[in-house]
């Protein structure tokens, strides 16, 4: 839709009878505005859901290595916490590590070559994101279980990935994908 367009489809509104140009339309018809762009987003063949924050609790055996991993390798920020949990804050998502007396053996699962932790969590970032962790993560001498590569090389699906367990041998992957509508591409 031209600005033309909207300022014609606009000047049904009351509100901005009489608007010469698309900046009046923004000024006196944001509402009108902001429902057009959120028709025309909603029409799009991919996009994002607006998320809110997930929360997520993993089992560790030990907080101090656990703290200390999650703010200064990852760096999450260190929300709440008690002598038996800790809050983190990774990427804008709640994630509590919870003392436990035992862990449990995490099984895998064949995916494109690589045996993939079956319990895991992470985070799907921006590629520059991805990259810059891969290069702390290095640098900092993680053990990746993955090293960091293209998955489904030239198929629906391709990403970037890398897999690596915390102190408590939690799984954790971080991925990326070349666009959102990737991310649930058959």
């Amino acid at each position: 839709m031209t600005p033309k367009q909207l300022v014609i489809q606009n000047n049904r509104n009351s509100k901005t009878q009489g608007a010469k140009s698309y900046s009046e339309v923004r000024i006196h018809g944001s509402d009108f505005l902001i429902r057009l762009v959120l028709s025309e987003f909603l029409k799009r063949r991919h996009y994002y859901h607006i998320m809110r924050p997930f929360h997520l609790a993993f089992p560790v055996d030990n907080l101090d290595k656990t703290r200390e991993f999650y703010t200064t390798i990852l760096g999450c920020k260190e929300g709440r916490s008690s002598d038996r949990w800790i809050d983190f804050d990774m990427y804008g998502h709640q994630v509590v590590a919870h003392l436990v007396d035992e862990l449990e053996t995490v099984q895998t699962n064949p995916v494109d070559g690589d045996n993939v932790p079956a319990s895991h969590f992470g985070v799907i970032l921006e590629i520059n994101d991805w990259n810059e962790l891969a290069k702390r993560l290095t640098e900092s001498g993680i053990k990746f279980i993955i090293e960091p590569h293209i998955r489904f090389k030239g198929e629906s699906g391709e990403q970037a990935t890398m897999f690596f367990l915390d102190p408590c041998g939690n799984a954790l992957e971080f991925k990326s994908f070349n666009s959102g509508g990737m991310i649930f591409a058959k």
